[in-house]
């Protein structure tokens, strides 16, 4: 198997791996050029910057997973509709330099006659199954935009997006709940976070849950300090009871910090969950270099 340099290039940062043949990383790097820091036709002299080098091996694949793939980036690799695959995955490369670098597609799917798409979280995804060793199961991929995937038979079979950490970021920085908080979070507090957690499965309903935020405030029932983590769990909380259908265990795929708080919120429930980190993208993009040599 090539010699494998591996990008995952998203709207404000890029990363970057260089991966041995049997799938080892040999070297990481990191850049804040996202592609919302990349000029019209800036692309290559961006990734030539980051690992020029590695490049320079006449036999090395590149494979770009990520936002660089969209409308807004490199090129547009169009979305694959789902159920898909590795070799759906593979066949839908979006080639920059034939036999050489290439952007990864991204997925998308139907539910109740809306498209949600995907881009970049479904080569988490299937590194996570590489990695686990699996081929079915619930993975959600924690973030601004938190994404939960169903997989049967090593295919994505559908998806749901959930705008978790956007609508924390606006309900913490610019509604009325903004003004009992802090201007800085302080450490998560634990407890607060899980009393978010809970809440939200009864309150049945952001729109209303929300507002007890305030209210714990207004009554002296809940420390300023303590506010963002509970309005933190109140979100999640709110993702979690919308997801009471999905049945089993969860693989959370994702930072640190943020697999951390779901897994936590997952337990307040009684609902496992284990967690693997960033290194699912690099064994995402390996597994698919890999099925182009099959």
């Amino acid at each position: 198997m090539r010699p494998l340099v591996a990008v995952d290039w998203g709207t404000s940062a890029l990363r970057a791996a260089r991966i041995a043949p049997d799938g080892a990383v040999l070297e990481e790097r990191a850049s804040t050029r996202g592609i919302l820091g990349v000029p019209a036709g800036g692309f290559p002299a961006v990734l030539a910057e980051t690992c020029g080098e590695w490049l320079g091996d006449a036999v090395a694949l590149c494979l770009v997973s990520g936002m660089a793939g969209s409308r807004q980036g490199w090129r547009e690799a169009p979305y694959l509709a789902c159920p898909a695959g590795f070799p759906e995955l593979a066949g839908g490369l979006l080639w920059i330099e034939q036999g050489r670098i290439a952007l990864v597609p991204g997925l998308s799917c139907e539910a109740d006659g809306v498209p949600d798409v995907i881009r970049g979280e479904e080569v988490q995804v299937f590194g996570a199954l590489d990695l686990l060793q699996r081929d079915e199961g619930t993975f959600v991929l924690p973030g601004t935009h938190s994404k939960w995937v169903q997989v049967r038979d090593g295919r994505v079979q559908s998806f749901a997006t959930f705008m978790t950490g956007e609508v924390y970021a606006l309900l913490r920085q610019h509604s009325i709940l903004a003004r009992m908080m802090p201007p800085q979070d302080d450490p998560h507090d634990d407890e607060a976070f899980v009393r978010g957690v809970r809440h939200a499965q009864e309150a049945r309903g952001l729109l209303h849950g929300a507002f007890s935020a305030r209210t714990l405030a207004l009554f002296d029932r809940m420390p300023a300090a303590a506010l963002p983590s509970y309005l933190s769990g109140l979100v999640i909380g709110e993702e979690l009871r919308m997801r009471e259908d999905a049945a089993g265990p969860v693989v959370l795929v994702g930072s640190p910090g943020l697999t951390q708080r779901y897994g936590l919120a997952l337990h307040a429930l009684d609902r496992e969950a284990r967690s693997i980190g960033a290194e699912a993208t690099w064994r995402g993009l390996w597994a698919l270099a890999r099925t182009l040599e099959e």
